[in-house]
């Protein structure tokens, strides 16, 4: 029985899809840009087959690559990670998480405050990540007051400095909000904890304690459906806390990409049978992505590139390895939301099926029914079945 691995470069598109109108992304092309812009270069993505899917301006195309190669279209309603990570999983939205464009009504705030015993929150409105503690950060020490702000995407975030709010009183603060205030109508695909420390001026987020509260995904999904089936399910990054904590024989929480590859190649290495692991690599989004600096973001490409050779080496004969990206996140758009763009998917098939041109896909789903497909279990479930990739 193989092994299968799904890496998920965060934030990674490849063009708008045709209803990036409706998200105000039309003019959305994460790796075209990024490609143009920083003249990124990606040899060993090239062997791939990266540069076969579409024409970029420093990415080649060759004729034999060594993986299946295509893009993919997001049916779900939604551009975040939930609603992409959870598309990977066979779950399909129907209407999106909501989002607060002018910020949460008072009784949601009301409600928080009540809960948690302050007076008051600070900004509540969509805000960059950064911008918000360089901005509030003052008065929140003054106040002891969180601040809660949110995006495009659906978001509760509440940050709050480490010395005025410990960190355990912060997750509580935020498991409190995923409990009791945003649900129902307001159950936004996430509440995140996201602290930071220093001095007026010179405040910086800690995105190694940052935590997200996922609302529980639906089954029967691909997790569940490998958990019944016995087959152990890896997580690395962030993914675990997409699916709430939920349904992970393992996970490996990292803080940069750097840990999350040296994660990915350490599991490999333990040669687990008849495994899947979900990876998220999330700097480009979260580092540069919402910055808009598609010169970091090429490097960051750049750094995964090279890491390639080592994890085609560690790949048993049999096993699958998908590289795929969750939304697109243009850093030369105006923008710093995430964008309503195809993703790519790379198949790596190790000893056997390369270079077939898989098309534009209908789903990300169709990554599930090919892992249940090389386990032998059939994929379908909630009345849709899903197309083989291979």
């Amino acid at each position: 029985m193989p092994r299968t691995f799904l890496l998920i470069i965060d934030g990674l598109g490849v063009g708008a899809q045709e209803d990036a109108h409706q998200y105000g992304d039309e003019k959305a092309d994460t790796l075209g840009n990024v490609s143009r812009i920083a003249n990124v270069q990606l040899p060993n993505f090239e062997q791939l087959g990266l540069g076969d899917i579409r024409d970029f301006n420093s990415i080649k195309k060759i004729e034999s690559p060594i993986a299946s190669f295509g893009k993919m279209r997001e049916v779900s309603a939604g551009k975040d990670s939930t609603t992409g990570h959870w598309e990977f999983a066979g779950i399909h939205l129907d209407q999106p998480f909501p989002t607060y464009a002018n910020g949460f009504p008072d009784e949601v705030i009301q409600k928080f405050c009540d809960g948690i015993g302050v007076g008051d929150t600070l900004c509540n409105k969509p805000y960059s990540g950064t911008q918000v503690i360089a901005d509030y950060g003052k008065e929140h020490l003054e106040t002891g007051n969180p601040i809660v702000y949110t995006s495009a995407d659906s978001v509760f975030q509440v940050a709050c400095h480490t010395d005025v709010v410990p960190l355990e009183k912060q997750y509580e603060w935020c498991e409190f909000a995923r409990e009791k205030v945003m649900i129902g109508e307001h159950g936004v695909g996430r509440v995140i904890a996201r602290p930071f420390h220093g001095k007026p001026g010179a405040f910086e987020r800690i995105s190694e304690k940052r935590h997200d509260y996922s609302l529980i995904p639906p089954e029967p999904n691909l997790l569940s459906v490998l958990q019944e089936n016995d087959i152990p399910v890896y997580s690395i990054g962030k993914v675990i806390d997409l699916f709430a904590d939920h349904l992970f024989t393992q996970y490996r929480k990292t803080r940069n990409n750097a840990e999350g590859i040296s994660q990915l190649l350490s599991l490999m290495s333990a040669n687990i049978e008849d495994s899947f692991t979900f990876i998220n690599l999330i700097d480009t989004d979260q580092l540069y992505g919402h910055r808009q600096d598609p010169e970091g973001y090429g490097k960051c490409l750049e750094e995964i590139d090279r890491a390639i050779p080592a994890m085609i080496e560690k790949l048993n004969d049999g096993d699958l390895l998908f590289i795929s990206g969750d939304h697109g996140n243009d850093p030369a758009d105006d923008s710093t939301d995430h964008t309503r763009e195809f993703v790519p998917i790379l198949v790596v098939n190790k000893g056997s099926q390369r270079g077939v041109d898989l098309g534009i896909r209908e789903t990300f789903s169709d990554v599930s029914a090919t892992i249940l497909d090389a386990y032998g279990i059939e994929n379908k479930w909630n009345g849709r079945s899903f197309l083989r990739l291979i």
